[in-house]
């Protein structure tokens, strides 16, 4: 497995975003529950006023909960570190600056873009320009 990558551009630069297949939804559930709809989520954060699950969109469909807000994930595949500084905020502003919404979740290996379903090509293309644009500098930077 590769070092973790902590400075800014370079993180930007190597983040090669994948956008994955299929659609995804936030659901809010009481903890009691969590234990059980747990299998089959693709992450769950547990908060004061209920456990979060993101579900496949047919799991979530087929358990009843509000799908009116599909989401589709992009995968930034860089092995970013948990104490790297600049990514997150980077994405979220380049999206933001285009009036896409996002909702980043940070697992220990990789960095998860989750966008509304009917801009997730948009903000891939977004993010493949904040990667070019980066690699450009640090290639000029050599």
């Amino acid at each position: 497995m590769p070092s973790p990558v902590r400075e800014t551009q370079a993180m930007l630069a190597g983040m090669k975003p994948v956008l994955s297949e299929g659609a995804y939804v936030f659901c809010n559930v009481e903890p009691r529950l969590a234990k059980a709809l747990f299998e089959g989520a693709t992450g769950f954060f547990a908060e004061a006023e209920g456990t979060t699950l993101v579900l496949h969109l047919a799991r979530a469909e087929a358990l009843g909960f509000d799908t009116r807000m599909p989401m589709r994930r992009i995968v930034l595949e860089i092995y970013s570190a948990l104490d790297g500084v600049g990514l997150t905020a980077a994405v979220a502003t380049a999206l933001a600056n285009e009036d896409i919404p996002c909702n980043v979740i940070a697992a220990f290996h990789h960095d998860h873009i989750f966008v509304p379903e009917n801009m997730a090509e948009e903000a891939l293309a977004v993010l493949r320009a904040v990667q070019k644009l980066a690699q450009a500098k640090t290639d000029s930077a050599k």
